[in-house]
């Protein structure tokens, strides 16, 4: 690479990443792209490995053009040289316009100039009595287990939650082959019909959605309230549930699948030093850039991980943070006034499905004092209430008090349902109580890569 190009990484080679990338290429910038996977394409069109036998559109159904095409181009500028793919490889720390990258061979520290981060979302979960117990999964899991390996994570498997995850796992599972004895939606169909007309902006995936749906027949079980994942010493044994009428019901399962949408990758974000909104509809903070994805202090963002727009709004906001650089450097960009039209289109259609499959903020609120929050810690809702008793509704201060939030996933998963919690208790509301601050290393990373760093 020339030393007088600027030195331009990117995090994440799912949709946003993979455009941003080939932008900056078309501008003659060879950047580098950092990303987690084998193969680039991200989780949505996360690619199996070789000599995997179902075809493309076994996997990604009616996007099956979109994600062989965004393969193919990576894939060419890869191997045309015109992009450094540093592949299964992830990023631990952000520190002064360097990354401490975390490797097969140990950690690498790489500098920036400017820094492209396409982190994605991650499952938004909900704790649930019992889902601390073997055989509980996200949805993401489980659709990474089919997409990946062709394996169904269970012989007799429930799903529950919230969103269009939901129903599209389901009917992926379905659809393979494997044992869905019932899809719990905790969104009730009034509000579900409340929200139908704000997904106007994008019919057509409206209404493919509705067609996985109907897939799913009498599995699928609107405004369901849910009440403990038993199990035994060997894993999960059933889930007892409530139907939308009171009555109650005993699904037996080996396996559980749990996701109330997405969350937003926000880690590395947060250690690069970027500002951050509480979103009231969304329930979770976000990310603060301008339209074209700028965090400042040379830091874009695009894709999940600032606006949960999925994939088509991926490509698109790569493609707009691509351009914020290349203006920023002073280089042409070409005209992106169509992107951000179509951006906004994206974004009303998202803040419909938050509006349609809303999180269960009260059902997190009215979690028995004996539920598990935390499962890396063991934490209990009893002890996040007594936390805040002792040191108030800061979300740091109960962090520090109870452990929640400490583990190896670093409140990926426990984070908004403890929020949740110490609002509830201290009387105020999520967006007063704060988040928990980030810490490096953002992955769980072995001593020994320390002792091989360069």
């Amino acid at each position: 690479m020339s030393e007088t190009l600027p030195r331009i990484v990117i995090v994440g080679a799912g949709p946003a990443g993979i455009r941003a990338a080939a932008m900056l290429v078309e501008a003659g910038l060879h950047p580098v792209v950092i990303d987690e996977g084998q193969r680039a394409g991200g989780q949505i069109y996360r690619r199996p490995p070789a000599g995997f036998v179902r075809t493309a559109k076994q996997l990604y159904g009616l996007e099956a053009a979109k994600a062989l095409a965004l393969h193919a181009l990576f894939d060419r500028l890869a191997a045309e040289g015109r992009l450094t793919h540093c592949a299964a490889s992830s990023v631990i720390a952000v520190h002064a316009g360097r990354l401490h990258v975390l490797g097969e061979g140990g950690v690498q520290v790489i500098g920036y100039d400017h820094l492209i981060l396409a982190t994605g979302a991650c499952d938004r979960v909900a704790p649930v009595p019992g889902w601390q117990s073997a055989g509980v999964y996200s949805l993401g899991a489980a659709q990474i287990a089919l997409k990946a390996q062709g394996a169904a994570l269970g012989r007799r498997i429930v799903l529950m939650g919230s969103g269009p995850l939901l129903t599209l796992v389901g009917a992926q599972l379905a659809k393979a082959g494997a044992d869905v004895a019932a899809v719990l939606d905790t969104s009730p169909w009034h509000q579900q019909m409340r929200g139908l007309w704000q997904l106007a902006p994008r019919p057509i995936v409206a209404l493919r959605g509705l067609a996985l749906r109907a897939r799913l027949g009498g599995r699928y079980h609107a405004g369901v309230t849910l009440e403990r994942i038993e199990a035994d010493g060997k894993g999960v044994t059933a889930m007892r549930w409530r139907d939308a009428g009171g009555r109650q019901h005993l699904t037996p399962c080996d396996t559980v699948g749990m996701g109330w949408h997405l969350r937003a990758e926000t880690h590395l974000a947060d250690l690069a030093g970027c500002a951050f909104t509480y979103d009231e509809q969304w329930r979770q903070w976000l990310p603060r850039t301008d339209q074209m994805g700028r965090a400042g202090n040379g830091v874009y963002l695009a894709g999940d991980g600032v606006r949960l727009l999925g994939a088509d709004g991926a490509e698109i906001a790569g493609r707009l943070a691509a351009a914020a650089c290349l203006a920023d450097l002073g280089l042409p960009t070409p005209s992106f006034s169509a992107d951000l039209r179509k951006l906004a289109r994206h974004e009303r259609f998202a803040r419909g499905l938050a509006c349609t499959f809303p999180w269960p903020a009260a059902m997190v609120r009215a979690l028995p004092d004996d539920a598990v929050v935390c499962r890396c810690e063991n934490v209990t809702a009893a002890a996040v209430r007594v936390g805040v008793d002792f040191g108030g509704g800061e979300a740091n201060r109960v962090k520090s008090l109870s452990r929640v939030g400490m583990g190896r996933c670093q409140g990926r998963y426990c984070q908004l349902a403890a929020v949740e919690l110490v609002a509830a208790q201290a009387g105020c509301t999520p967006g007063a109580v704060g988040r928990f601050r980030g810490q490096a290393p953002a992955r769980p990373a072995p001593i020994g890569a320390f002792l091989r760093e360069g």
